[in-house]
């Protein structure tokens, strides 16, 4: 991870961190508190949150368009908010999209925390955005809707974009995501490429909704990322 000087955003200072950074930091965090499974499946991501930063996950009514927020303190992570959904819409599809909430926020939590330890001091930092301010990071309705091309939206909001793109490095780890989308590749050329073709993209998209417990949305991403529509291996 590299830091950057910026004069966009809150902070004075923005971290950089590769995408294979961000997917080896969630893993490695998953790994160190057992919440990695040998095998695809779902992740505990609220279990791994109370016990990575020893903090409550408090569910609560919020406005509209509001998913959660966290919370900071000058030692880190203080807590983390998640919006309840009414009452009869607490759908699958509802609790699936809590726990992407939830893995955006670890992602704040991982990747920003230091932040707020920093600059704690110095509320001027915090005046530009009214989503971050001495305490907390608001996510709102879209900032971890896992789409394609989250960067277009953000409007240099870095560090929403940074755990966006924790949410699925946490709920569908690269080497549980890679072996659970095995038998649906085919090798080609010969040096073997691994390839996703189209006719079994939609299967095997569906297949991972189920295994990790995700919407359908999630693993569409997860699964264009790595094997884009030209169907082949990216790294």
């Amino acid at each position: 991870m590299r830091t950057l000087r910026t004069s966009v955003g809150p902070f004075a200072e923005r971290p950089y961190y590769k995408d294979d950074e961000i997917e080896r930091m969630c893993s490695d965090a998953l790994r160190e508190h057992g919440f990695l499974p040998e095998v695809p499946g779902r992740i505990r991501i609220d279990r791994f949150i109370e016990k990575r930063f020893d903090v409550p996950i408090i569910y609560e009514e919020m406005p509209a368009k509001v998913l959660g927020f966290t919370e900071f303190g000058p030692r880190g992570v203080a807590a983390v908010h998640i919006a309840e959904p009414p009452a009869g819409e607490r759908t699958l599809s509802a609790e699936r999209r809590m726990n992407s909430t939830l893995a955006h926020e670890a992602g704040h939590g991982l990747m920003h925390a230091h932040l707020f330890a920093l600059d704690l001091d110095y509320p001027t930092l915090f005046s530009s955005d009214a989503d971050v301010t001495k305490t907390r990071m608001l996510c709102r309705d879209g900032e971890s809707s896992g789409r394609a091309h989250p960067e277009r939206k953000y409007d240099g909001r870095w560090w929403e974009l940074q755990a966006n793109r924790a949410i699925g490095a946490f709920l569908m780890p690269k080497g549980l995501f890679m072996a659970f989308l095995e038998p649906f590749l085919q090798r080609e050329g010969a040096l073997g490429i691994p390839t996703l073709r189209d006719e079994r993209r939609e299967e095997a998209i569906r297949a991972a909704a189920e295994t990790f417990d995700v919407n359908p949305a999630a693993s569409k991403i997860r699964a264009d990322l790595f094997f884009p529509k030209s169907g082949q291996l990216t790294l």
